[in-house]
This record gives C-alpha cells, structure tokens and sequence, in this order.
C-alpha cells in the first residue's frame, strides 16, 4: 500500500473541536526557530483576527472560494453577514471534517491548483489569508497558481490576499542582509508540523516581498493594488484580471 502522509493539522483541529482546547501542534521553520501554533488561533472569531484579515473580509463580494481554510473561521464569518455561496477548501482531511461539524455549507478537500469542476460557476473573490499566497509553495508554484487562478474568477473577479516580507530574518547584528543571492529566493521556505510526537510531510511555502509579487502578478495579467499593510510587514493586496491580456503562449 502506498505510505499515507499523517494529518498532522487535522489531528489537532479534530483535538480542539472535540474539547481538547490545549491542543497545539509546533510549527518547524527552515529560516526561523520552532513556534507553537495553538489550535485554538485557528478557530478564531472577528474580533480576535488581525486588521487586514477583517479589512479582508470587508472587501468580499459575490460567490467567495476561502483557499487553505483551515478551520473555517473567514468562511463562518462571511456566513454570518448573509453571503450565501461560499465554499472552503483545505488539503486537510481533518481540516474539512472541522468544517463540516462546524457548519460551514460548502467544504471540499482540495489543493490550490484543483481545477474547477465541470458545473462549478467562476468566483467573485479567492480568498488566501493567513500569509495566504504561501500554498503557492515558491516563486514558480506562484506563477503558475496566478495562471490557474484565472480559470476560477469571473471576469470582474477579484483575489485577496496577504503575504509579507521575511528578509529580515537574514540581518546580521549590524541590520545587513546575509543571504545567498545565488541560492533559491529568500521567501521561499520549508514547513513540517509536529503534534503528539508525529511529524508530518515536510511542505513549502511562500512569503514574497510586495514589489516582486507586483512584478509577477502584472506578468500574469493582473492589476495590482495595495490595500494595507501592519507593524510586522504583512501586507494586503487585491488582484483583478487586466482587460485585454493575452497571455503568454510558449
């Protein structure tokens, strides 16, 4: 039988769901120290989520693809104010099964890249928050999510996003940058998640800094336009499809 890959984030958000409020998976970066990642942070309400991810909210209009769901707590919230046609998606098996005990109305298990299906009608907005642009997983996995993304939207569609820039965990003493210039970009880092002692499938991700996003978003056909950013460097951006674009044919 092929090895199955354990869900390690669906283990610890079935945990909490299920009254275990301590759960906390730790979160092993490739550029930074191991973090815990408390379960409950994933199931958090309005008023406990960041500036940009309610301004976020706020700019949602029309039929919502939430990409990377988690828990569900943007789509929840989104239920609450009447949007009736949201549909969240996550990797995770256990992620969705959360959701559906949740009461999140539309819940399927994908990856970023599943093509929409057959009788599924093209999004007003994509939602990518948390650092969201990071399941692209790097600056390739970025070009081609922006070309995918495409085919989902109508054509006055809008993504919302946020990302930000981690140069700053490669500062020396004297506030100097020390990277590799000829290695892999610098925003492009590796995840694993630990809980309960079981570590999961290593997985990339992506935090891009905003003027080389700009760059690869127009590339791709896309008007770019800045919405807020905070004291740590995330930063907010909508994407909407340029008129006129004809893309690159290779």
């Amino acid at each position: 039988m092929p090895h199955q890959a354990p869900d390690i984030l669906g283990q610890a958000l079935l945990d909490y769901q299920h009254g275990h409020h301590s759960a906390a998976l730790t979160v092993q970066c490739s550029a930074a120290e191991d973090e815990p990642l408390p379960a409950a942070y994933l199931f958090r309400t309005l008023l406990a989520m960041p500036e940009l991810e309610r301004q976020a909210l706020d700019e949602c209009r029309g039929r919502v693809l939430d990409l990377g769901a988690g828990a569900g707590c943007h789509a929840l919230e989104l239920q609450s104010r009447g949007f009736t046609d949201v549909r969240a998606i996550d990797h995770s098996a256990g992620a969705v099964q959360v959701m559906q005990m949740r009461g999140v109305q539309q819940v399927a298990q994908h990856d970023v890249f599943a093509p929409r299906g057959k009788d599924e009608r093209p999004y007003d907005t994509i939602l990518l928050l948390m650092n969201g642009i990071g399941l692209a997983g790097t600056l390739e996995g970025l070009d081609k999510f922006l070309a995918h993304a495409r085919t989902l939207l109508a054509p006055d569609g809008q993504i919302l996003a946020t990302s930000s820039d981690i140069s700053y965990l490669y500062e020396d003493e004297e506030g100097a940058l020390v990277f590799d210039l000829n290695g892999p970009y610098y925003g492009e880092v590796t995840y694993t998640f630990e809980y309960k002692g079981q570590v999961g499938e290593p997985f990339p991700w992506l935090f891009i800094d905003a003027s080389l996003l700009e760059d690869a978003a127009r590339q791709a056909g896309y008007e770019v336009e800045f919405l807020g950013e905070d004291e740590a460097g995330q930063y907010l951006v909508r994407l909407t499809l340029a008129g006129g674009f004809e893309p690159t044919i290779n």
